[in-house]
């Protein structure tokens, strides 16, 4: 299959329903081959944004273009967008081979065509032998790649995923998501995801977009977000994390409210209010920062202990520690440690 895909460019979209803003002033620029993932909470206006990419909303204000063409007022059929579904919405009463030719048959393709790439798409999703099925003969990850299937069998310039695998359970659901990277690459597909889950989104991405309330909060590479996120939402929402604040206080030193003081990396303005963000696997036995206190609670997690540690300070950490010996009792007292280079400032 070749691809054809295209940029996509979204330009201060705005939707409202009644007092609800879903979208304000959403702007973003997708390049072709490229694997976006919106990320957000629920009610954040991820997927009305997808809707209104789609055509199955319209905005309020803003424009949508694809290749530097203005779609903005053509109907779904006309975008030449691929999308799936978190319910898949495939025909119950169609086989795996008619759901699957559907959209080539809407386009006229010529019967022979139609055969030639159905089957090519049923192989690239591992359905080969699969065409005479119904959709409740297959299981859920089957049925969700028939949607994929159809969703790319007429070479689209975008393909649009939201939240296709909510209904799976999680082994499948990782299955899943490495089987769609792989596809989208081999295709060179321009491929937006929606996802309220963190961990689906720094697995897929090329890059993320956090959604809250409407706008966007950062666009970056996933080590980006992860590593240092634009805010106190993205720093919260993305992965665990110990988040404080407080006042630059002297070059490389970050006074917190309780007067705990933390060597950090970064500039800033002697005086400048700050947000700090301590990543719970970035704790070690020592470090430049010390932080001593009692286990309030820790958890076996396979790979790592999860501890909950109210400090002598006050403060309350997350640490992760690489599971070793015994895992730590409640009311037990330790010591942890992290670096300057190891704390995000923001």
């Amino acid at each position: 299959m070749a691809a054809k895909s295209g940029a996509l460019s979204v330009e201060g979209l705005t939707r409202r329903f009644g007092d609800v803003v879903a979208l304000d002033g959403v702007s973003l620029d997708i390049a072709p081959g490229e694997l976006l993932t919106i990320l957000g909470p629920s009610g954040s206006g991820k997927t009305t944004l997808l809707k209104v990419v789609a055509g199955f909303e319209r905005p309020d204000g803003g424009r949508v273009r694809v290749d530097g063409e203005d779609i903005t007022e053509l109907p779904p059929a006309r975008r030449d967008i691929g999308m799936v579904f978190q319910n898949y919405a495939l025909f119950p009463h169609l086989t795996v081979q008619a759901n699957v030719a559907f959209p080539l048959e809407m386009r006229n393709v010529g019967k022979a065509e139609i055969a030639r790439r159905v089957g090519e798409t049923l192989a690239l999703v591992e359905l080969k032998g699969y065409e005479a099925r119904l959709p409740k003969q297959l299981s859920g990850g089957q049925q969700q790649r028939v949607a994929l299937a159809r969703a790319i069998v007429f070479n689209p310039r975008l393909l649009l995923l939201d939240e296709p695998f909510g209904a799976l359970d999680r082994k499948l659901r990782e299955t899943m998501q490495l089987e769609v990277r792989r596809l989208q690459r081999r295709l060179g597909l321009t491929t937006i995801f929606i996802t309220h889950d963190q961990e689906e989104a720094l697995v897929l991405s090329d890059r993320i977009a956090v959604m809250n309330r409407g706008a966007i909060q950062q666009v970056a590479t996933t080590t980006e977000i992860y590593e240092r996120p634009a805010n106190d939402f993205v720093a919260d929402f993305v992965g665990e994390s110990n988040i404080f604040h407080g006042t630059l206080t002297e070059p490389g030193v970050v006074t917190l409210a309780g007067g705990r003081r933390l060597r950090v990396d970064g500039a800033a303005a002697i005086g400048e209010r700050l947000g700090v963000l301590m990543r719970p696997e970035r704790f070690a036995m020592s470090g430049t920062n010390c932080f001593a206190g009692e286990v309030l609670e820790a958890v076996y997690l396979g790979a790592s202990f999860k501890l909950r540690l109210a400090c002598t300070d006050g403060l309350e950490l997350i640490v992760r520690q690489p599971a070793r010996g015994r895992l730590p009792a409640a009311g037990q007292r330790i010591e942890v440690g992290i670096e300057p280079d190891a704390i995000h400032v923001f």
